[in-house]
């Protein structure tokens, strides 16, 4: 699966070409009035229809698609915003889909270098690993996702739900709280009644509670 380092990576390429093109057309000029809009409400850049592939040693690999793409280095903290949604698909060799993440609005922090996905968060991994959750964050110094919403993990063997969720960027390693979900049998062994020798199965059962004896009862008491 593709870790966000790479999508990261992908991100920040295509930002310095559109900063270097905008820098090779931009004249200064003097503000002569107050801004329309507060400070705070202006982005650096916008950019509209991002459908692009990545190619790595002349082989296309990636797939980044955005409806709507702002930055905005005035907001605190400053942050990329993706509004109407993000798509990152991986391909493999024969040009099928390997992995992808999707969501309908996603942010980027970039000092925090902190990810947030928000609404419909959809994550299947090359593995076979298939999330979904309303909210998932993704912290690159750590390099692990995390949510505090209701997710629900599928993997070949195993269905988890839960409210607490904290994984590692490959969704190899994970834990799911406050959870319920389906487990291969094979998982847990054997039953301890599955083990017992025969005597030791008879002899559980002489040692439990007793089979109850019938007696009459005495109608004048």
């Amino acid at each position: 699966m593709p870790s966000f380092h790479y999508m990261r990576e992908i991100v920040v390429a295509i930002f310095i070409c559109m900063m270097f093109a905008l820098a090779s057309c931009s004249e200064e000029r003097e503000h002569v009035a107050p801004a329309i809009y507060p400070r705070d409400s202006v982005p650096t850049m916008v950019t509209y229809g991002v459908n692009t592939l990545i190619s790595d040693s002349g082989v296309v690999k990636y797939r980044i698609v955005a409806e709507e793409w702002e930055i905005n280095q005035n907001r605190n903290p400053s942050r990329w915003i993706f509004e109407k949604g993000l798509f990152l698909e991986q391909f493999d060799l024969a040009m099928h889909v390997q992995s992808y993440i999707q969501c309908d609005t996603a942010y980027y922090f970039d000092v925090q270098r902190l990810w947030k996905l928000r609404g419909r968060v959809r994550i299947l991994t090359s593995n076979g690993v298939r999330f979904s959750s309303e909210e998932l964050y993704w912290d690159e110094r750590s390099r692990e996702f995390y949510s505090n919403r209701f997710s629900h993990l599928i993997t070949p063997d195993k269905e988890l739900k839960g409210n607490r969720f904290r994984s590692d960027d490959k969704m190899n390693k994970y834990s799911v709280r406050y959870t319920r979900g389906y487990f291969d049998r094979g998982d847990f062994g054997d039953s301890p009644r599955e083990n017992m020798s025969k005597a030791e199965a008879d002899s559980a059962k002489h040692q439990g509670r007793g089979q109850a004896m019938p007696r009459r009862i005495n109608k004048n008491q």
